[in-house]
């Protein structure tokens, strides 16, 4: 059996159970585009014009981490999904690029890096365990085989690995 039919089939209780089923769902919506973790850059800075530039510094860094990822490294693989768009039980976008690596779990995870650099412990717990359920929504809406998420982690810790030390060696 492989790696990621051991994964899908790990999954599937979780896209029978409605909880679950909703939370990475929207977990999967929401790192569209990686809507989350703007979001959370944003509401991070209000009140500090240090922050706010930390904030801009994560949105940028996500631009960049996309255009790698979404234009580069999946355009070398071309890996089908395994569905077209995802299972029937969520209403998801139809992604128009390929499966390998999962770009939302690599965003994820430069996401995490970046936001562990700028706060440390104890919101380094929420970022992390943000990070992995927007990563693992993916595979539980079966937009991505379980493969691609451990690509995608791993691709996003590289960049990550690069750019949060530019950031704060530009900020502070």
């Amino acid at each position: 059996m492989s790696f990621d039919t051991v994964g899908d089939r790990i999954c599937e209780p979780l896209r029978n159970h409605k909880i679950s089923n909703t939370l990475f769902g929207v977990a999967s919506t929401v790192g569209d585009f990686s809507i989350i973790w703007h979001v959370i850059g944003f509401l991070y800075a209000i009140g500090s014009m240090h922050r706010l530039q930390q904030a801009v510094a994560l949105s940028i860094a996500l631009g960049c981490e996309s255009i790698i990822v979404n234009q580069g490294v999946k355009r070398l693989f071309r890996r089908e999904r395994p569905t077209t768009s995802g299972d029937d039980r969520f209403d998801l976008r139809t992604p128009s690029t390929s499966s390998f690596p999962s770009g939302h779990a690599s965003s994820a995870t430069v996401a995490a890096i970046i936001l562990v650099t700028f706060t440390g412990m104890p919101w380094a717990i929420l970022w992390v365990a943000i990070a992995i359920i927007v990563a693992m929504s993916r595979v539980v809406v079966r937009i991505h085989h379980m493969s691609d998420i451990v690509g995608g982690v791993i691709t996003g810790a590289v960049l990550g690995a690069i750019i949060a030390p530019i950031i704060s060696s530009i900020i502070g």
